[in-house]
């Protein structure tokens, strides 16, 4: 398989990313980089906010990142070159993509971290919407943990213009947040996946600012008025 063979090349892609970072970028300020767990396969989810966040996440990794990225990024000659490079795969948004979500199920089982951005798409109005299921389906498939990833600033680098612009691009921050596993269910069902989604969803907005928290601001607000039981405690 691709993210069998990707080390052959990844690091040096991931070098090169982290070079493009350092001209183009102010930062990336990391926070949280010691909740990315050291073995072990496990789930990075993220909000979407520009093309650029499948490259920033891994170029701020410790750790090899394996990605699942949509169909249409590998329609680009160079960009499909990259991320073959290091090991990405397609899924089809617009599908029920069985095919990927068994190749996810395959990357997390071998005991890789996946990165998948459960939104499907970029956020055009740098807001977080609602996710589809497809990330808790891999979760429960898996068992494996789930390290949520807040992303801002990309939303202001001017791909492909950023190029041409080295040292005055944006200010970018990641957030990477603790793991945490998705509410215990007797059966997968599609109302426990989408309630297991909502709650990666919730995570995700918990470490980003209030202003790119879109539809989950209210929920973050009243988690943190009265948190969970398990956290009183």
């Amino acid at each position: 398989m691709i993210w069998r063979i990707a080390p052959i090349s990844y690091w040096g892609v991931v070098w090169f990313i982290r070079f493009c970072l350092f001209l183009y970028v102010k930062g990336p300020t990391v926070q949280g980089r010691a909740n990315i767990p050291r073995a072990g396969g496990a789930i990075l989810v993220s909000n979407h906010l520009n093309n650029a966040d499948p490259c920033v996440i891994p170029g701020v990794s410790p750790r090899r990142i394996t990605i699942m990225a949509k169909k249409e990024m590998f329609r680009w000659p160079i960009i499909s070159l990259v991320f073959r490079f290091i090991g990405a795969f397609p899924v089809d948004r617009h599908a029920a993509d069985l095919a990927a979500l068994r190749t996810a199920t395959s990357v997390v089982n071998d005991g890789q971290l996946l990165l998948m951005f459960p939104e499907g798409t970029r956020s055009k109005d740098r807001q977080l919407h609602r996710g589809f299921p497809g990330t808790s389906l891999v979760a429960y498939r898996t068992g494996a943990p789930i390290v949520p990833i807040a992303i801002t600033g990309t939303e202001h680098v001017p791909w492909p213009w950023v190029f041409v612009r080295p040292f005055i691009g944006p200010k970018v921050t990641v957030t990477i947040g603790k793991a945490f596993y998705p509410p215990a269910a007797d059966r997968i069902t599609s109302k426990a996946a989408q309630s297991a989604t909502d709650e990666i969803m919730l995570h995700i907005a918990e470490l980003l600012p209030p202003s790119y928290q879109g539809e989950y601001r209210e929920a973050v607000a009243a988690r943190r008025h009265d948190p969970p039981a398990a956290e009183r405690a």
